[in-house]
């Protein structure tokens, strides 16, 4: 064996150089494969969770569908649905609304947790999660409802985080929305219990449906119930009417057999009730059927038979006249099954119509004997009536010459109208001027005779002479004595002396009196006349008497 040369060591080099590469690259061949084993592991754990997660779910949503489908009552169903729904999400907050009978507006009809005082809330489409998820008709997540746009401007609440919104949703429509939220800021609704969620929504309105379905049964049953009620008491209202009417009442079926007669139609008649139910009553005069057949012909074309007078047999043989109306009557399907006769006795009504018949005859004769007398009467009026029309037409020619004579009277009187306010002026100028002359020419020389020295006698003579004069001749003193009967004498004078203008003064000296008794007069005069507490001159208004 020979040695190694140096081409074998640099050969055998190279081959441990090749040799550990490969080895190097097996290495990392086994690391990449472990390492993707791992994460295959680590996926088929994550695989096993959400299977394991998703049987949970399908647990809880079975037993749930179970107890929402056995549940009938509507509102003990929905608090069932919203708390199983809450289960499957894992919160204690959620609420559920239902769209109210108009179909305008979502009501908050149950709700659990921080929305149990929220009870009654309404949304329109569009508004807040509610309308929002309404108007989109898809399930919707808000990771903050703080942040939300769309949110209610409503601070109650303000504590909400994260929350979804499922709708109820049928053929017609949402019906309603399942709202669920969390108030914790680490809780958030994942894609997978949107999908859990959406499944039991749809299960949920399934239950509702049959709960309300329950409902309206249960509605149509009651009402059904009720109908039939009103109907046995429509029936013994009838019957008991029916019973209670003086007038003969009959039922007949399509055959013309009696199922039913009142009492009246037994007393009237005098037939058995027994005897006739089940059987064609035989009550009709031979007389009378002709007319009877039309009528039920025409009753069976669905005419209806009102006051047909016709005559029908008593159990005695007597003949009544009636007067009949019949109608058809029908069942459930609106086919005819009978008809409803009533019959009136109208024999007194016959009778009675006979005699005023008779009586009737018997006032045409003495209408045409009354109208014989009346004519001769009338004869005699036309020629009353003329005379009184020859005596109208001397009346008119009377009055004519009256009415001459009175134009003339009037004449006269408008005359003497002028002559007597002629005179009227006349006396008033003759006053004026007898009181001109009396103050001028008489009342100064009085004055000053009044002021000499007199004695008492001589003084009182002269006040006489003045208050005689002045009675007499003054206009003034009678107009003021007639209208004021109020005034004394004495305040009479007083009030002609201010008229003439005479100072308090000299009227005290004239009448021999005070001045505070003139001040006296004065204020009892302003008084009686009306002018205290007037801003008005005495002398002034008393001056206007004469006017």
């Amino acid at each position: 064996m020979r040695p190694p040369t140096p081409k074998d060591a640099a050969a055998r080099s190279s081959g441990l150089r090749n040799e550990t590469a490969a080895l190097r690259a097996e290495a990392s061949a086994l690391k990449t494969e472990t390492s993707a084993l791992q994460a295959e592991v680590a996926r088929l754990r994550g695989v096993e969770q959400a299977v394991q997660r998703q049987n949970e779910y399908l647990t809880a949503l079975h037993a749930a569908a179970l107890s929402l489908i056995e549940n009938l009552d509507q509102k003990e169903q929905l608090q069932a649905i919203l708390r199983h729904a809450a289960a499957l999400a894992d919160t204690r907050h959620g609420y559920i609304y239902l769209l109210e009978p108009d179909g305008q507006r979502l009501q908050m009809r149950v709700g659990m947790g921080f929305f149990t005082g929220q009870l009654g809330r309404q949304v329109t489409c569009g508004e807040g999660m509610g309308g929002k998820v309404w108007e989109l008709e898809r399930p919707l997540v808000v990771p903050d409802y703080r942040e939300w746009p769309d949110r209610l401007a409503d601070k109650v609440l303000d504590g909400l985080r994260s929350i979804v919104g499922l709708p109820l949703k049928s053929d017609q429509g949402v019906v309603g929305v399942i709202g669920l939220a969390h108030v914790d800021p680490d809780g958030q609704f994942r894609e997978a219990d949107v999908q859990n969620l959406e499944r039991f929504a749809a299960l949920a309105l399934i239950a509702l449906e049959k709960a309300n379905l329950y409902a309206d049964v249960r509605r149509e049953l009651a009402e059904r119930r009720r109908a039939e009620a009103r109907i046995k008491q429509s029936e013994r209202r009838y019957r008991t009417f029916l019973d209670a009417s003086p007038d003969p009442i009959v039922v007949y079926d399509m055959e013309g057999v009696a199922t039913y007669v009142n009492p009246a139609f037994e007393q009237t008649f005098g037939l058995s009730r027994e005897k006739l139910l089940g059987h064609q009553i035989d009550f009709v005069p031979p007389e009378s059927w002709p007319e009877t057949r039309r009528a039920i012909e025409a009753m069976k074309r669905g005419q209806k038979i009102n006051l047909f007078e016709t005559r029908r047999l008593t159990r005695d043989g007597r003949k009544l006249d009636v007067q009949i109306s019949s109608t058809l009557y029908t069942n459930a399907d609106g086919e005819s099954v009978g008809n409803i006769v009533t019959l009136r006795d109208i024999s007194a009504r016959k009778r009675a119509e006979t005699a005023l018949k008779n009586y009737h005859d018997h006032l045409e004769e003495l209408v045409q004997e009354r109208t014989a007398e009346l004519a001769a009467a009338n004869e005699r009026l036309a020629q009353e009536i003329e005379e009184r029309k020859r005596a109208e037409t001397a009346l008119r020619r009377r009055e004519k010459e009256l009415q001459a004579q009175s134009g003339h009277l009037e004449e006269v009187n408008t005359a003497l109208r002028v002559l007597l306010k002629q005179r009227e002026a006349d006396k008033s100028e003759l006053q004026e001027n007898v009181l001109t002359n009396v103050r001028e020419l008489v009342r100064p020389y009085l004055a000053r005779l009044g002021r000499s020295r007199l004695d008492t006698s001589q003084r009182m003579l002269i006040e006489v002479l003045e208050a005689n004069l002045e009675s007499i001749v003054s206009p003034f003193v009678g107009k003021l004595s007639s209208r004021y009967f109020s005034l004394t004498p004495m305040e009479v004078k007083v009030a002609g002396l201010i008229k003439e203008g005479q100072t308090n003064k000299e009227i005290a000296e004239l009448l021999a009196l005070s001045k505070n008794t003139i001040l006296f007069h004065r204020y009892n005069i302003r008084t009686k006349l009306g002018l205290k507490g007037r801003k008005v001159n005495l002398r002034s208004y008393l001056l206007s008497f004469e006017e």
